[in-house]
């Protein structure tokens, strides 16, 4: 059997591409995880069956492409489902009354497509253009985030919309997977040099407008009318009308790569398999010591990161700081995701310029010693002046330290399938994200705020214990 060679990204923004064993393998594989999950299934079948029509509806500008005109567009609608998801829906959950147990297992779950994405990439390599893929996902995530909405007022809010965040959180990874491969397609290699930080930029700038502008609206909203539900299914309507907006943007101004064209089995020659991809992974050297860090370098963070919303909204009798959704979304969602962005430059830069091995213990512990802000939060539940300079701290902090991780990923990936180990590498880090969080809410439940994240704190303990194991030597920051 022939292989296909497809691309896409993590939320970093790396491009990548993984061999794989393609068009019965990727059905085969596609159907193992979707099993019971028959609206995902509807939707790709729905989507093979469409894709070549829509192709021809599509009246795209005849104008010469300039990147400047679709990139920042296509980046920050790329970033948008995913801070709604993971970290919106949070806050929406929690001033919708459900319990932090609750919260944290079931939005931990909503990171199992991330964690999976590499396996039906083949399907947008085989069953129509990136640019059709790009266009179906976006009407396919307007019509979900309107179901999300419609969702939120009705008795059974919690289920109905969290199918519609699973069946989003599907449709979001598959829009990473086309859009990265579009870049790679529709524009030459100066350009993307030359627009790989305005693509970051565009991304986290729709995760500032997701946990802070659309969060303060929602606060606003919740003071103006009283009505919590109908306040979220405002917002999330806006959001759908936001992604309605971007497909019919993109509709007329995404250029067609000649490039960019479905790819058949015969047209492959390298006789690669996806599982000597996998062989090759996991026969690295050092290969314990590697999966150990991935899985336990950010254990603390992925316990920690599903409760700061509910510790923050809490009132101050439950052990929280009892902010309003407002100060959330300015405190949590837009002086911390900007500290969060100003950490993330300074940690490439101090890496770039004294090296890996120099930076390491600085940088991790940069990361994990500000954990204790939230210990001493619990302790002294200070005023809202405090808040905003601790919390913008810790995610500074985050920022620089997690810079170390995302270095050495790329660090590791090496031989010729190195751009498909760092795919398999970033989803196993997605899986150590998604189990602890499963556990988070229901420990913080039992023990109280306070203990919970003293817990936290000696969770970062198990990944810095492997770094005196890990590679450090001959790690060039110009590879």
């Amino acid at each position: 059997m022939q292989p296909q060679v497809f691309a896409f990204s993590t939320n970093y923004g790396i491009l990548m591409s993984l061999v794989f064993d393609c068009r019965s393998a990727a059905r085969r594989t596609l159907i193992l995880i979707c099993q019971g999950q028959d609206h995902i299934l509807l939707f790709f079948w729905m989507f093979e069956r469409q894709s070549d029509s829509l192709a021809c509806m599509i009246k795209p500008s005849a104008a010469p492409h300039n990147p400047w005109t679709f990139l920042p567009t296509l980046y920050f609608a790329e970033g948008l489902p995913y801070v709604i998801i993971n970290t919106v829906s949070v806050i929406m959950y929690k001033r919708m009354g459900i319990d932090n147990a609750h919260i944290a297992f079931w939005t931990s779950f909503l990171y199992l497509p991330w964690v999976i994405k590499m396996f039906w990439g083949p399907l947008v390599d085989i069953y129509s253009t990136k640019r059709n893929w790009i266009l179906s996902t976006q009407l396919a995530m307007t019509a979900c985030t309107l179901s999300l909405a419609f969702s939120l007022r009705t008795a059974g809010f919690f289920s109905l919309s969290l199918s519609a965040l699973f069946v989003g959180a599907f449709i979001s990874a598959t829009y990473d997977i086309a859009t990265d491969g579009f870049y790679m397609l529709a524009l030459t290699e100066n350009e993307q040099a030359l627009f790989v930080g305005i693509r970051a930029a565009f991304y986290r700038l729709a995760m500032i407008f997701g946990s802070g502008v659309l969060v303060y609206l929602a606060g606003i909203l919740e003071t103006l009318t009283g009505n919590i539900p109908l306040s979220w299914t405002v917002v999330m309507a806006l959001t759908a009308i936001i992604f309605a907006l971007a497909f019919l943007y993109h509709t007329v101004m995404l250029p067609v790569p000649a490039a960019d064209k479905k790819r058949l089995a015969r047209e492959n020659t390298d006789h690669t398999s996806f599982g000597e991809v996998i062989r090759s992974y996991f026969n690295q050297r050092k290969i314990g010591t590697m999966l150990a860090f991935i899985l336990l370098y950010r254990l603390g963070e992925a316990m920690l990161i599903k409760l700061v919303s509910p510790f923050l909204l809490d009132p101050k009798s439950a052990g929280g700081l009892e902010l309003t959704t407002k100060q959330v979304g300015l405190v949590y969602g837009t002086v911390g995701v900007l500290s969060l962005v100003s950490g993330g430059v300074l940690g490439g830069w101090l890496i770039s310029k004294f090296g890996f091995k120099r930076c390491v213990w600085p940088m991790v512990l940069a990361m994990h010693i500000p954990d204790l802000f939230f210990v001493y939060m619990a302790y002294t539940q200070p005023g809202i002046g405090l808040i905003y300079p601790l919390v913008a701290f810790e995610q500074f902090g985050y920022g620089v330290g997690f810079t170390v991780f995302t270095v050495y990923l790329m660090y590791t990936a090496n031989g010729r399938y190195k751009t498909s180990h760092y795919a398999i590498s970033t989803g196993i880090m997605a899986l150590g994200m998604m189990l602890p969080g499963f556990i988070s809410g229901y420990v913080q439940q039992v023990l109280g705020y306070k203990m919970f994240f003293i817990i936290v704190c000696l969770m970062t303990i198990p990944g810095m214990l492997t770094i005196p194991f890990i590679q450090k030597d001959g790690m060039d920051i110009n590879r």
